[in-house]
């Protein structure tokens, strides 16, 4: 069985689990449309991703 050999400190496990936190979604403004939306996404208002028609264009968005 492993066994540690000293106390993790506070601190250290602290530093740790920093890293674990839930980040912020970003979001860019999109260059056609204006609207907000994620990067490498498809923009759901005129469903277009890097300049190419994917979806039918959404206006109830």
């Amino acid at each position: 069985m492993a066994v540690p050999k000293s106390k993790i400190t506070r601190s250290k496990r602290g530093m740790r689990r920093s890293h674990d936190a839930l980040k912020q979604p970003t979001y860019i403004e999109d260059k056609d449309s204006g609207e907000l939306r994620r990067p490498h996404h498809i923009d759901l208002k005129s469903g277009q991703y890097r300049g190419r028609q994917i979806l039918e264009a959404n206006e109830e968005l």
